[in-house]
């Protein structure tokens, strides 16, 4: 079927491609469910034994870095299928 030859299938090509890209967006919402996660823990286990806070610091960082990782990822599909 070619999209371009009836103004009805463009404009529903166009509404799927809209109601797709704000679908892919809710992994956004994963993301800083999981960014909240973890920086509760490490505030809890920084209030229970601050001696090893440089320790949980670092882990906090690489647990940040993955569950924004996976909300850039949800962004940018959510890009692609806008724009493409």
């Amino acid at each position: 079927m070619v999209v371009g030859s009836n103004p009805t299938i463009l404009e529903m090509w166009r509404s799927a491609k809209i109601i797709g890209s704000g679908l892919a967006t809710i992994g956004l919402a994963g993301a800083g469910v999981g960014i909240g996660i973890v920086f509760h823990g490490l505030i809890t286990g920084t209030a229970r034994n601050p001696a090893i806070r440089n320790q949980l610091f670092s882990y906090a960082i690489l647990g940040f870095a993955l569950s924004e990782a996976t909300g850039l990822f949800a962004l940018m599909m959510s890009f692609l299928l806008l724009y493409s």
